[in-house]
């Protein structure tokens, strides 16, 4: 089992958990964040006056799901993600070593 944690545009969630559900993804946790990457921030402007954000609004999403389904979540993530800018997000796995459904005693991937 892996972990797949994806910090995308908070405007791409919808499509992305469409495609999600389309591959058999059954479950998600997204949380609400605030980061920067190589740009650090970006320069809006307001009544005139350029002031710098330095934290850009994300969603972090996090799936887990069996080894053979890792690449149809990655080519989900970056063809319903990208824009082709500056800040579309990136995409991190972790091995999962156990799972364990609390309601029913469930483990490994059983209990995803």
């Amino acid at each position: 089992m892996k972990m797949v944690l994806a910090m995308i545009r908070p405007h791409k969630l919808d499509d992305i958990k469409a495609g999600l559900s389309e591959i058999g993804v059954q479950g998600m946790s997204v949380t609400e964040i605030k980061g920067y990457g190589r740009t650090h921030g970006q320069t809006e402007t307001y009544r005139g006056s350029a002031y710098t954000v330095e934290f850009i609004p994300k969603v972090r999403i996090e799936v887990v799901v069996p080894d053979e389904l890792v690449e149809q979540v990655l080519t989900v993530l970056e063809t319903t993600g990208k824009t082709g800018k500056i800040g579309d997000g990136k995409v991190f796995i972790y091995p999962i070593d156990e799972a364990l459904r609390i309601r029913t005693g469930e483990r490994g991937e059983a209990a995803i």
